[in-house]
């Protein structure tokens, strides 16, 4: 029994982490008021981007690659959430429809230059210095616990958890987090305050593609080992209702992320499951989706948004 609840803990920190990561993202996206449905593509161009950076410098930067790739898809996120933020800060245009562009062109994008560097082929090659197992020291050896959260473990979800309370420090007991909510709930009575506006509506959005792009780069990194179309499957779309699940808190969308982290992990780890060996795979690799659906229809109407979120903010003079 510890052996299986060791699999399914490590199993599900895993595949929540790009979760995670993502959801944060929009969390902050959202609380400034830009609804940001192009997660999904900023997480493509996160992977794509980490995977071909860990690919030409493995070599040189050794087991340090796969940090310093995140931070090469972070910054990809941010050149790309920098599009949506123009749309729909400047040029004023309807957030989801700037979203969908940024999730049509993405993958494309993303093939295109697959192809292009290595010699027409749809995936990259297969990287080395990736996440593997991490143990802490003195916390593994903890009886019972130790077994189950401290070793051979994932350690970007450890991060990821780490960014998550962080960033509900940020967001709630600090300066800036107020006045990103205040804009987020009422961004005219922000402007007389003093606040700027605009700035603080790409400050959410800027943050949100980091993070994004962060989240694909995990992925990559951790669960596929090389890009390909399939790569991201999907993952942007269930860290946005991670975030709604958790009401648009950083702790809630942590915890919603690590339930729907789990239900993805069902997909690898369901068959060793007593009694449900059996079921078809089909069923465990659908689960995420379905149960995404399930959690949306049964909780989102008890969510509530920020009051001005989506909304045209056009500057009185």
């Amino acid at each position: 029994m510890l052996q299986f609840l060791v699999i399914v803990v490590s199993s599900t920190l895993v595949y929540s982490a790009p979760l995670i990561f993502t959801a944060l993202g929009g969390t902050f996206s959202e609380r400034g008021g830009v609804v940001n449905v192009g997660l999904e593509g900023i997480m493509v161009m996160g992977a794509f981007s980490a995977c071909v950076f860990n690919l030409f410098t493995a070599d040189v930067l050794g087991a340090a690659t796969p940090w310093i790739s995140l931070l090469i898809g972070g910054a990809t996120g941010i050149l790309f959430s920098l599009f949506h933020a123009v749309a729909t800060i400047n040029w004023r245009a309807d957030h989801i429809v700037s979203g969908t562009v940024i999730n049509l062109m993405a993958p494309g994008l993303a093939v295109f230059l697959t192809r292009l560097i290595f010699n027409d082929r749809g995936q990259t090659d297969i990287i080395q210095e990736r996440f593997g197992k991490f143990s802490f020291p003195i916390l593994e050896k903890i009886p019972v616990v130790g077994d189950i959260l401290f070793k051979d473990t994932s350690a970007p979800a450890y991060l990821a958890i780490l960014v998550a309370v962080v960033s509900y420090f940020i967001l709630f007991k600090t300066k800036f987090g107020l006045r990103l909510r205040a804009v987020g709930e009422n961004p005219q009575a922000a402007d007389t305050l003093g606040i700027s506006v605009y700035k603080m509506k790409y400050a959410g959005v800027l943050i949100s593609g980091f993070l994004g792009g962060v989240g694909g780069a995990v992925l990559v990194q951790s669960v596929s080992s090389q890009f390909s179309r399939a790569t991201i499957t999907g993952q942007g779309f269930i860290a946005m209702a991670a975030m709604i699940f958790g009401k648009w808190n950083p702790l809630g969308a942590l915890g919603a992320a690590l339930f729907f982290g789990l239900a993805q992990s069902l997909g690898v780890i369901g068959p060793q499951i007593p009694g449900l060996e059996n079921l078809a795979p089909v069923y465990w690799q659908v689960a995420p989706y379905i149960l995404t659906v399930i959690v949306l229809v049964l909780f989102i109407g008890s969510s509530k948004a920020p009051k001005a979120i989506g909304k045209t903010y056009i500057k009185s003079k």
